[in-house]
């Protein structure tokens, strides 16, 4: 995807967010739902003016970030080497919380007959899933990926850390959905897989570079 593209498809998004907040602001409780437990229950509350603009604020923000990065990594030419990637995300992670804002537009005007959990799973599994295709691809950068010290020294712990990082989030994602099944449970199908692969990211790429530091010294 190109940087133009990906700039209008953002800001898009960014000013649907807003328009639908501002339209449907007099419609809205002082008090608005804002976070829901594992139950489904609303547990948090928030103000009117940060329930209907919280969400377009963050995305504003984010898009300035992901804009900002390619700019100031040390490391921009490698980045340029799988921008379209990233800018897939960056797109993609805007249409996240805008269906998340719906979401809470959604219950907070009276439309209360669904699960929030269950109706974010989906759209997490995909966001994993699309980590995963974007990991794979990464090239070493200080900024986007699996970075630790190990991976960061070396481009081969980086390269392999990546490959195997791409396959574990991929498969965190198919767990999210399967978490559809098991609708008590399905917090856990988030949660734990993706933990589990970050965890075990860390130190695969600490191994692999030891083992590439005794070869070298061998």
């Amino acid at each position: 995807m190109s940087n133009r593209t990906t700039l209008i498809l953002t800001v898009t998004l960014i000013l649907i967010a807003t328009l639908a907040s501002v339209l449907l602001a007099p419609q809205m409780p002082e008090e608005m739902a804002s976070h829901w437990n594992a139950q489904g229950e609303v547990d948090g509350y928030q103000s009117k003016f940060w329930g209907l603009y919280l969400m377009p604020l963050v995305s504003l923000g984010m898009l300035g970030l992901y804009l900002l990065i390619p700019q100031i990594d040390p490391l921009k030419e490698n980045i340029a080497r799988f921008r379209g990637y990233f800018n897939t995300f960056i797109v993609l992670m805007l249409v996240f919380l805008l269906y998340v804002h719906g979401l809470s537009l959604a219950w907070n005007l009276g439309y209360t007959g669904f699960d929030m959990g269950r109706a974010m799973t989906p759209a997490i599994g995909l966001l994993f899933i699309y980590i995963g295709v974007l990991l794979k691809n990464a090239r070493r950068n200080w900024f986007i990926g699996i970075r630790t010290p190990w991976t960061l020294s070396s481009e081969r712990v980086w390269d392999a850390t990546h490959r195997r990082g791409s396959v574990l989030y991929i498969g965190a994602g198919v767990v999210t959905l399967l978490g559809l099944l098991f609708e008590r449970w399905a917090i856990w199908f988030v949660i734990v897989p993706v933990i589990v692969a970050s965890l075990y990211l860390v130190v695969y790429s600490y191994f692999l570079w030891r083992s590439e530091q005794a070869s070298g010294q061998a």
